[in-house]
């Protein structure tokens, strides 16, 4: 009886625990594929190396740095606790594009996963591919997302099928100077041509009128075949002074897919980026509903797994355009991360050892927004000739600092030696405020602390 009768107890309790179980389960998906990290390379350099390093640290993670010769003195090669030489003998930007010298290093040293940062071979399936191929992993979408997202024309395309509107644009890259003509006679000018396979402003050129045409064509084609190996262009109709605005996405394994809100990303020079702010001001909080909603659905439709960001135009009469998908983390991601209290690159690491979204409590009715950040670019580039990159050695360095002021940077220090061979981006300053105008205060004041001697840049140039 007694035996009976424990039996029964225990098989109530059984039920139970697996009731419980269930529901849990239910809730939040058990990591299946769970693989812990115990060794990251960046395969970069500069500041979005060190961004990553630090992060790794704070989850106990061991970091490995590359480098090329020409960066053998630089910071981001000491502040990993392993850091080894890769494309000896090559270009200097050749050097960090040399896909089996980094895959070689990741593999002798072991080496778990694989960071690309933000440049070079971030958003190259074929990198994505290789790494696992050798069996390590990348902190990042799956090959064939980052292929179909890479190729403009392609998510053009898909982003159409999720019933997200697009610029009116060519279907497929064009290979004549006469498929532009004929786009130009249905559409009518100004139209833009870009680079099929690539972004950050390279490859883009404005064309207004019949003469302007071929010269802007075969310009837009040298620079997207410079820039990233292939010189496809596509055609979209120009919408004149739009506000950009992109919004941040982040997927697991599992098919969660959030959003952490939007940016806006309109200041820019030569169609690159100069200052962000999220959240965007003055944004009808319907079309903010329409861009976060239009987002996650193109990164469900996709099967998006880690962090990206759709980007969109917004015309005068509050209409959005779907442009681009970046899969990859951006130069400013760094304003959401203010704005959210969410780590992005510790959501990077954890989601790629297969954790997913609701077991590291990010949920789409758990984000919010708090506050404003914007985000400004100290550059070592010289405004009295056109914002020519300047190099040299930096011989005064005096940050601006204080309350709700971050700054990410690589070589910002005296001494330092600022190359002619990458990119002339000295130093990310973020403002945080409880609004817009705090945070502008904060950003004016941080930028009028800053004294730069040596080289050339916008703050010295505010503060002879």
């Amino acid at each position: 009886m007694i035996l009976c009768c424990g039996g029964s107890r225990a098989f109530m309790l059984f039920r139970r625990r697996v009731g419980i179980s269930s529901r849990l389960a239910h809730l939040a998906p058990l990591s299946t594929e769970y693989r812990p990290i115990k060794k990251v390379m960046v395969a970069n350099r500069g500041e979005i190396a060190i961004r990553v390093f630090r992060a790794c640290t704070e989850l106990g993670i061991r970091t490995v740095a590359v480098y090329s010769e020409q960066d053998t003195g630089q910071m981001h090669r000491q502040k990993a606790d392993e850091a080894y030489l890769i494309g000896k003998g090559l270009p200097p930007v050749g050097a960090y594009l040399h896909i089996p010298d980094i895959i070689k290093v990741a593999k002798e040293n072991n080496v778990d996963a694989i960071h690309p940062g933000y440049g070079f071979l971030s958003e190259r399936s074929d990198f994505a591919q290789a790494c696992g191929d050798a069996g390590v992993r990348f902190i990042g979408p799956s090959p064939e997302v980052v292929r179909m997202m890479g190729d403009k024309v392609e998510a053009r395309a898909l982003a159409m099928k999720a019933g997200v509107p697009v610029v009116p644009g060519t279907n497929a890259p064009i290979s004549s100077l006469q498929e532009a003509h004929e786009f130009a006679k249905t559409y009518d000018f100004p139209i833009i041509f870009k680079a099929a396979y690539g972004g950050g402003g390279r490859g883009m050129r404005v064309v207004r009128g019949y003469e302007e045409l071929e010269e802007n064509y075969h310009r837009a084609h040298s620079e997207a075949l410079a820039a990233f190996g292939n010189g496809a262009l596509f055609v979209e109709k120009f919408l004149e002074k739009p506000r950009h605005i992109e919004v941040q996405i982040l997927g697991d394994k599992y098919g969660n897919v959030i959003h952490l809100y939007e940016r806006d990303c309109s200041i820019q020079r030569r169609h690159q980026k100069v200052v962000e702010i999220a959240p965007a001001a003055k944004l009808d909080p319907k079309l903010r509903d329409r861009l976060t909603s239009d987002s996650v659905s193109l990164a469900r439709q996709v099967g998006y797994e880690n962090a990206g960001t759709v980007e969109f135009l917004v015309d005068k009469h509050g209409k959005h355009y779907f442009i681009e998908v970046n899969s990859r983390l951006q130069v400013e991601h760094t304003v959401t991360e203010e704005i959210t209290d969410v780590d992005l690159v510790h959501a990077q690491i954890r989601v790629c050892e297969g954790r997913s979204l609701p077991e590291l409590s990010l949920e789409q009715d758990k984000i919010r927004i708090n506050g404003c950040a914007i985000q400004c670019r100290v550059t070592t580039e010289d405004p009295a000739r056109g914002f020519q990159p300047d190099t040299g050695r930096i011989e005064v360095f005096r940050s601006g600092e204080g309350m709700g002021i971050r700054l990410d940077s690589a070589s910002a220090f005296q001494g330092a030696i600022i190359s002619p061979h990458y990119d002339s981006l000295l130093v990310k300053v973020i403002a945080s405020g409880k609004d817009l105008p705090s945070a502008a205060t904060k950003m004016h004041r941080a930028l009028s602390e800053f004294r730069v001697r040596g080289v050339k840049g916008v703050p010295k140039r505010l503060n002879p």
